[in-house]
């Protein structure tokens, strides 16, 4: 009798492993859109799903790993039953394999996830809410055993595990350029939609030196000489100094007074302060994504970045935004791009020259530091202090060697980045 209820119990956890992998699939591929629409029609169950795509990476890795443990402990009963009566060690554990291989296969891989494709609104919404319950019973379980892989991993880890859906989807899409489904210059747009909710707005702004800006008693003939003379169509008014940003100057309002009023507009003589618009301000930690929604619900184009103290860090227009999206946007008043090939293992780029943006020179060198943005930030946080033309640093597989200087004595301004013929990392020297 216990024999029968081992065999009955075996396969009702094979039956559970595979409704897991169907909600899995299910939930995987369904719209937060389509959900928020049943809900509105009061569908049951749809409450529950929204929950559940409100984050995605915490419930399907719970999900994965209750599969695990049922198909698991399946095998083990299995191999338990098979022993007894085989009796041969080697014969059972075969037996048991060959078995389950089958079994793993078709009725918790291929079936359930065929099922969770083909009526995925159907599972999603009878699973929505078993997944909620089992996810609370689990607690923080799936998310300590994720920190201990990571940890035991070399390199760095995924915060949300290797499960999750951006994970996978990243896989679908190299696998896609691989393929040739998609051209490489789609899988990189691609990415960069899926880094894009990791950006900061600090990581895309115009940085503090190389904000061009008007002081508040200039005049409006000074303020269109500025404009024509940088070629910027929006520049910042400031009051002493650039911690004080009073607003924005428009190249379109001066125009507008200079030719569509002449008759009792304005004086070329006044002051840019009284025809300024206001400025808005945003934090250098904000999300690239929230500000690209703020902007747009506001009509802003430009905006001030204050740091943690207050001060001005910088410049963001929505132009930076998109350019994290579709790559460098540039126009007759852009500069030339700060990046010169030097030959096939090395180039000389700005020493501003974003280091996320490296992989795009040197292919399979993904670069990622902490608190640093720039390749001379790179350099100096290597280093251990400023660089100065001539310093060298190796890391992440890479050569860098800062050279030339502009304006203040010593200032480095470009920085040459060469291919290292051996992997050795993290090397420094000046």
């Amino acid at each position: 009798m216990d024999d029968v209820w081992v065999v009955v119990a075996a396969a009702g956890l094979v039956v559970v492993a595979g409704l897991l992998a169907a909600a899995d699939t299910a939930l995987s591929v369904f719209s937060r859109a389509r959900a928020e629409e049943l809900r509105a029609e009061g569908r049951g169950g749809a409450r529950y799903l929204l929950r559940v795509l409100d984050d995605p990476p915490r419930y399907l890795n719970s999900l994965i790993l209750l599969r695990l443990f049922a198909e698991v402990f399946a095998i083990v009963l299995v191999t338990l039953r098979v022993d007894e009566a085989v009796q041969s060690f080697w014969g059972s554990i075969l037996l048991t394999v060959a078995g389950m291989l089958v079994v793993s296969f078709v009725v918790i891989g291929v079936a359930p996830r065929t099922l969770g494709r083909q009526h995925p609104e159907v599972v999603a919404l009878s699973s929505a809410l078993p997944v909620w319950l089992l996810t609370r019973l689990l607690g923080p379980l799936p998310r300590l055993l994720i920190l201990v892989g990571n940890a035991i991993t070399p390199g760095k880890g995924f915060r949300e595990g290797p499960f999750s859906t951006e994970t996978e989807l990243r896989e679908l899409v190299d696998l896609a350029e691989a393929s040739a489904v998609i051209e490489s210059g789609e899988r990189k747009m691609l990415h960069s939609v899926f880094e894009f909710g990791d950006t900061i707005t600090r990581e895309v702004m115009v940085p503090r030196p190389d904000v061009v800006f008007l002081e508040r008693h200039r005049n409006l003939r000074q303020a269109m000489s500025l404009f024509l003379r940088s070629g910027y169509s929006r520049v910042p008014v400031v009051g002493e100094n650039l911690d004080e940003v009073l607003g924005f100057a428009y190249l379109k309002d001066l125009a507008r007074l200079d030719f569509e009023d002449r008759e009792g507009g304005a004086d070329i003589t006044e002051r840019i302060e009284d025809h300024m618009r206001p400025a808005h301000f945003v934090p250098d930690s904000k999300p690239v994504a929230a500000l690209l929604a703020e902007m747009q619900a506001m009509r802003q184009h430009i905006a001030v970045v204050v740091d943690e103290y207050g001060g001005t860090a910088g410049i963001v227009t929505i132009e930076d935004v998109l350019e994290e999206l579709v790559g460098e946007i540039t126009d007759e008043y852009d500069d030339e791009v700060d990046v010169e090939r030097v030959d096939d293992a090395s180039y000389r780029v700005s020493s501003r020259f974003p280091i996320d943006h490296l992989d795009d020179l040197f292919e399979g060198y993904d670069i990622e530091e902490e608190d640093v943005d720039s390749v001379g930030g790179l350099m100096a946080k290597h280093l251990g202090l400023v660089p100065i033309p001539g310093s060298t640093v190796e890391a992440h597989g890479l050569g860098f060697r800062a050279e030339g200087t502009k304006g203040r004595r010593n200032q480095v301004s470009t920085v040459l980045v060469t291919r290292l013929a051996d992997d050795d990392e993290d090397e420094e020297r000046a």
